[in-house]
């Protein structure tokens, strides 16, 4: 296939392989069943091979106006595999995690254009991003030797501006967002899963994903009405080192901007998307701070651009998936998603490797281990009685 010729509005950027880059990838999803129904047509037309998109105005007066291009790091088109996708994209990211950085993969779009199925995908060979993770994330543990591992997740959802816990839900705890030094903005009382195995960490997003609010809008009959965020913590010790690495991961699934007369919202419907898409317009803002190198970043604006903090213009490797429909219907939303998606290319992060880490999890468990052995040894060497063992265990658990 041919790439097209740049007539009218062409927006390009040249592809940048840094890592400093934020990347940004694009992916149309075809026409919908209720779209064709409503003789819709197509108005997107895409160059893989090229990383371009072509737009055509539905409603251009002249030349000038009938096409708008895009270039971008990479763009998948509606016969793109969830496979080819994650593997082109995603893997050398997760890659980096397991070496001690951290990572941020989410996908931005209108409501109903594909940003859930792309995250999480469908059970059997259409699986997403977030259970792909997971398999890669576990292979790698099995295959890497004279490595300890701690995986733990967490997953929470930003919901009319409140933050859930979405794997405990009856939780009376309130979750505030607070700046630790080392470790960035993080949320307090916020449950942590160890997880064994990939099926650990699945069973933990599916149980999750049963607490996230969604609800039936016209242009989505499952829209999800809050932002979730699932992440993932993987603490990494050599044998008989006293450091570590930690690789975090967010996996981040924005619920879609919306326009009230085309999902027909009313109600706590209309109240939701009230404040997705101010949170949605906080998180445009940070990103048109940041492509301008604006002095001062509002962040601060809403919960979810203060959790994305590091994830845009932070210590991190972050990939943008901003996802589109090719309806005629949906000629002004599609713009303004590729626009949004362009200035987010000229964000640098600064992803620093988090190794040498004196504190943790896995090193205190390592200690705890090591304590026990001693006591062991001490106990069949004669030195030490079970009621001593028994005390020592006792202040063990006080201390923890």
């Amino acid at each position: 296939m041919t790439s097209p010729s740049p007539e009218g509005e062409n927006y390009s950027l040249e592809r940048n392989n840094s890592n400093e880059a934020v990347q940004v990838i694009v992916r149309c999803r075809p026409l919908s069943e209720k779209e064709i129904e409503g003789k819709c047509t197509s108005v997107v037309k895409m160059y893989p091979s090229r990383g371009v998109i072509e737009v055509e105005n539905p409603r251009a007066r002249s030349d000038n106006e009938k096409n708008k291009m895009f270039t971008y790091d990479a763009v998948y088109d509606e016969n793109s595999t969830q496979q080819n996708l994650y593997d082109e994209t995603v893997r050398p990211l997760v890659a980096s995690v397991l070496e001690g950085y951290n990572g941020c993969v989410f996908a931005y779009g209108q409501t109903g254009t594909g940003k859930t199925y792309t995250m999480e995908g469908k059970i059997g060979e259409e699986i997403g991003i977030v259970p792909r993770a997971f398999d890669q994330i576990w292979a790698h543990i099995a295959r890497k030797t004279g490595v300890e591992f701690l995986v733990s997740v967490r997953y929470l959802e930003i919901y009319m501006e409140e933050i859930r816990d979405l794997l405990r839900m009856k939780s009376t705890k309130s979750h505030e967002l607070r700046e630790i030094s080392g470790q960035g903005v993080v949320v307090t009382n916020l449950h942590s899963q160890t997880c064994q195995s990939a099926r650990d960490m699945l069973k933990a997003m599916t149980i999750g994903n049963s607490n996230r609010t969604t609800g039936m809008t016209n242009m989505n009959e499952h829209s999800s009405r809050s932002h979730a965020i699932f992440q993932i913590v993987i603490e990494m010790a050599e044998e008989h080192s006293k450091t570590i690495k930690v690789g975090k991961l967010n996996l981040v699934d924005l619920a879609g901007s919306e326009r009230q007369s085309k999902t027909g919202a009313t109600g706590d419907r209309l109240k939701e998307a009230t404040k997705i898409n101010k949170a949605l317009s906080s998180l445009g803002n940070v990103i048109y701070a940041l492509a301008e190198n604006s002095p001062h970043i509002p962040y601060r604006d809403s919960k979810l651009t203060r959790l994305l903090q590091d994830s845009l213009g932070g210590n991190s490797k972050t990939i943008m998936i901003a996802n589109i429909g090719p309806a005629n219907m949906n000629y002004e939303e599609t713009i303004i998603t590729l626009r949004y998606a362009y200035r987010a290319k000229s964000i640098k992060n600064s992803p620093v490797k988090n190794e040498d880490i004196k504190e943790g999890k896995l090193l205190l468990l390592q200690q705890e281990i090591e304590r026990l052995k001693q006591l062991i040894m001490a106990k069949s060497n004669g030195e030490l009685n079970i009621n001593e063992i028994d005390e020592e265990s006792s202040e063990s658990e006080d201390v923890k």
